[in-house]
């Protein structure tokens, strides 16, 4: 394979909040890829998901409250709704960008189902908010059917999912097959469909992945040269929010470990986003991670903004 092989993984601001506000926000961030496919990358792209599967599990639970012969959607079956529609738009806006620009190249989302393990922690201590407020007599109905809720000032609840560890990504060899053929890839969206295996069956889980959790895990089967984590930020900041906060150029693996023990980075932001290049870094030991805002990220891929994260001491 001649071309350099990226796996970029995308945040809420490439996106937007609504489906309106998203066929806006994929129009610029099909420019940003399509500037990597120019730089001659071939992309396999991730992407975040959290405001369109909650307003999926809102939609599903409105309807069934409406409805009665309606059954609730689960969380997997939201989350395989967000894949296919995210998809959908960032396929379209791509390669409408990449034509305008003489560039004939398949782009497509594949439905991805990830494994987790029914054990993991993270289901004894949901934390991840989805969905509707609700009053105290439905929170009650969900608490009775073996879900978590968290209470809100006013006596109003949410519903609170799970977030474990992905095992393996079920559909791993048909991506790859896809990059191998330097076609652009969209997979893994919002972390991927959580399923636990049982036997020959995989059954859906009432989860979420973290969608930089995955990032990871797929740049590292891919054997990616480089994973481009694009975010709200510019690059990686020491003492972010601060007077004193600083940008950082670059880091080592064992500097990232020791910042992260020291606390430099903020849980739910920062720190899973460090946490994933870490995972990539030990398992592509040549690779290199690069953290930057969506525009940036052609300047990142030059070395001229961003963080970047490696192994080694760049040279």
């Amino acid at each position: 394979m001649s071309r350099k092989r990226a796996v970029v993984s995308l945040g809420h601001e490439s996106l937007g909040y609504t489906t309106g506000a998203q066929k806006d926000a994929v129009r610029v961030t099909a420019r940003a890829l399509a500037d990597l496919v120019e730089a001659d990358y071939q992309l396999t792209i991730t992407h975040s998901n959290g405001p369109q599967v909650s307003m999926i599990h809102k939609a599903m639970s409105e309807l069934r409250r409406v409805y009665s012969d309606y059954t609730p959607a689960p969380m997997c079956v939201c989350s395989a709704m967000s894949q296919g529609y995210v998809g959908y738009d960032i396929q379209n806006a791509l390669r409408s960008e990449l034509l305008s620009r003489g560039i004939s190249k398949p782009v497509s989302t594949i439905l991805t189902q990830v494994t987790v393990d029914p054990y993991d922690e993270a289901f004894y201590e949901p934390d991840k908010v989805i969905g509707r407020y609700m009053e105290k007599e439905d929170a009650e109905a969900e608490i009775k059917k073996g879900n978590y809720v968290r209470e809100y000032p006013d006596n109003k609840f949410r519903r609170v999912v799970a977030a474990p560890k992905p095992i393996d990504i079920v559909e791993i060899e048909s991506i790859r097959a896809l990059a191998d053929a330097e076609q652009v890839v969209i997979a893994c969206g919002g972390g991927g469909i959580p399923v636990i295996e049982q036997q020959h069956i995989l059954k859906g889980a009432s989860a979420v992945i973290e969608k930089d959790s995955i990032a990871g895990k797929l740049a590292a089967e891919l054997r990616s040269d480089v994973l481009i984590i694009l975010t709200s930020v510019d690059c990686v900041y020491r003492n972010f929010g601060k007077e004193n906060q600083t940008p950082i150029a670059s880091m080592t693996v064992a500097e990232a470990r020791e910042a992260i023990r020291r606390g430099e980075f903020e849980a739910g932001t920062m720190l899973p986003k460090i946490e994933a290049a870490i995972a990539y870094l030990e398992k592509v030991e040549d690779g290199r991670v690069l953290i930057t805002s969506i525009e940036k990220g052609k300047d990142a891929v030059k070395g001229k903004a961003g963080t970047v994260i490696t192994s080694t001491p760049a040279h």
